[in-house]
């Protein structure tokens, strides 16, 4: 006698293999539900559930810096789910960015880093919203910004005072605030760690964030992602800052004539190295941060569906 199989399912059991020999039949049960969401975060919503995806699509988030670890923390965000991502930065994609930035190849040098990372993004997820934003958040251009907007704030600017301000800034908008402290001259990602920006140890930058902060009477608490390691500087023809310097002088905007670019590097007292294993574990340190903190605000409040 025969037999035959084939797979079934339905919304209680999900898919099974149904196996018929004659007039008998049995169902072998797979409990694995079917996706009902966008299936590119299948795999997501296996561990995350139906009302984990719901909650990331409806977050909204927004990064300033999109360099080292701000690039890799969006990717993240945007292969995740969030279904709004707005991107700050002024810079232009330099040739020294190709080493540990997204969005940085030998044909985007001198194009614009939020345009070229957003291309990108929406490639990844057509249905995001990716809003980039080629301007630099500081005291001047604050009010530009409805930080109140998004439900979190990724910080992963270079420059110290503006990083100071943005945190001050954020937190009084209400928005949560996950910041990256300095990621560069490192190369051992075992020694990143997560902490309040109080507990930080070891970071020079996190020292100075926090004397900032205190005198300008910030009380508030902050989640950071930091190393403790600080690498010696190894002597190299670094042409960053001097009349050789690689870094683009113009930008090119689509849609419009060059655009002057950004060049920070003649501002900078010491230009650091960088690994990308290390800023890019410090970026999807960040994109865990959002993505656990909005899954687990939905887990058990309501039955899966």
């Amino acid at each position: 006698m025969g037999f035959t199989c084939g797979l079934r399912a339905n919304a209680v059991e999900g898919v099974y293999l149904l196996v018929r020999r004659g007039a008998q039949s049995k169902k072998y049960i797979r409990k694995v539900p079917q996706v009902s969401h966008n299936p590119i975060f299948q795999r997501l919503e296996i561990i995350a559930g139906g009302e984990g995806i719901r909650a990331l699509a409806s977050t909204r988030v927004i990064v300033f810096g999109i360099g080292g670890v701000g690039s890799w923390c969006a990717e993240a965000l945007v292969r995740s789910g969030v279904g709004t991502i707005a991107l700050v930065d002024s810079d232009v994609v330099c040739i020294t960015n190709v080493n540990r930035q997204v969005q940085a190849t030998t044909a985007s040098v001198g194009k614009p880093k939020v345009t070229e990372l957003a291309d990108r993004m929406r490639l990844v997820n057509p249905k995001a919203e990716i809003i980039p934003l080629q301007t630099v958040f500081s005291r001047t251009t604050a009010h530009e910004f409805d930080l109140g907007g998004y439900a979190y704030v990724v910080d992963a600017i270079d420059s110290l005072s503006n990083k100071v301000d943005l945190i001050i800034a954020a937190c009084k908008a209400g928005a949560k605030v996950f910041s990256a402290l300095g990621a560069s001259n490192k190369l051992d990602p075992l020694q990143i760690r997560v902490d309040s920006l109080w507990k930080s140890q070891g970071c020079p930058l996190g020292r100075y964030i926090r004397k900032r902060l205190r005198r300008k009477g910030f009380d508030g608490d902050v989640t950071c992602v930091y190393s403790e390691e600080n690498l010696p500087l190894r002597p190299a023809g670094n042409a960053c800052g001097t009349d050789d310097c690689v870094c683009p002088k113009t930008a090119q905007q689509t849609g419009a004539g060059p655009t002057a670019a950004h060049e920070w590097c003649s501002t900078k007292k010491q230009i650091n190295g960088s690994a990308v294993h290390v800023t890019g574990t410090f970026g999807f340190y960040l994109a865990g941060l959002v993505i656990q903190d909005v899954v687990g605000g939905v887990a058990g409040s309501s039955p899966e569906s």
